[in-house]
């Protein structure tokens, strides 16, 4: 599959026709994901039993979760997924940094960490380097131990104007991917969003897509606007989907 080192500039519709040419590349770009309060341990242990089983790009869960995860998923090679500073993203960066330093020490690879967006509303120069800075404390400390790290910039609460200058922050500060929404707020992913952070990422960093992806279609609209990266808590019904099977489990109604 097309990489994003292949390219000097990021084509989504190559990308796109690539991961949906078979269900193995495309459960290699989907972030399979349980993040619910009321996920219970044989919920996560069903997760990455999943992840494990259709190669997912890895399991997503809750900081509580990551030894968990990361002890059922030893020796598959599917890494671990956690979130930061979720999901309101409000968290003292100082948290934040002890967060991660643990969740590291657990075993956790990707870092999807949430951007202070009260902070980036507020709209002063000395804001958005404060920001800038919440964002790198948690960069350094990922790349430190070889992990990476997804900015969750929660589309939905931002203005056009605060959409662009939240991904170029976040670049900036260091960021693997720029990613929509935690799904947990007034909207999730829209292809337009989608577009518009392919626009400041190029092939610089991937782009993530979550919140609301509940379908085939949903996928392959993301992919089409320019996501690399999806994140679905119905992944195994959209692999289901491309098969051509018909699923019988209901679709998720969260993340």
């Amino acid at each position: 599959m097309t990489t994003l080192s292949d390219l000097t500039t990021y084509d989504a519709t190559t990308f796109a026709l690539q991961a949906l040419s078979s269900p193995g590349k495309l459960a290699a770009t989907l972030d399979h994901t349980l993040l619910k309060p009321e996920a219970t341990r044989a919920q996560v242990l069903q997760l990455c039993a999943e992840a494990a089983e259709h190669r997912f790009a890895c399991a997503m869960v809750n900081p509580f979760w990551v030894a968990t995860a990361a002890a059922a998923l030893a020796g598959t090679g599917i890494p671990v997924g956690v979130v930061i500073g979720f999901p309101l993203g409000a968290s003292l960066s100082a948290s934040k940094r002890d967060e991660t330093v643990r969740v590291l020490k657990y075993g956790a690879h990707d870092v999807d960490m949430v951007l202070n967006v009260g902070l980036l509303k507020s709209g002063t120069a000395e804001d958005f380097e404060h920001v800038q800075q919440d964002i790198r404390g948690v960069v350094e400390l990922a790349h430190g131990s070889g992990a990476i790290v997804k900015v969750i910039l929660e589309t939905c609460l931002l203005s056009f104007e605060e959409k662009h200058r939240a991904a170029e922050l976040a670049l900036a500060a260091g960021a693997d991917f720029l990613k929509t929404s935690t799904g947990f707020s007034t909207g999730g992913a829209t292809a337009d969003d989608i577009t518009l952070l392919r626009s400041h990422a190029g092939s610089r960093a991937g782009v993530k897509a979550s919140g609301g992806i509940r379908s085939l279609a949903d996928a392959t609209a993301m992919l089409e606007a320019g996501a690399n990266r999806i994140g679905a808590s119905a992944s195994v019904r959209i692999l289901a989907e491309l098969r051509g099977q018909v699923s019988n489990q209901p679709i998720p109604a969260g993340y």
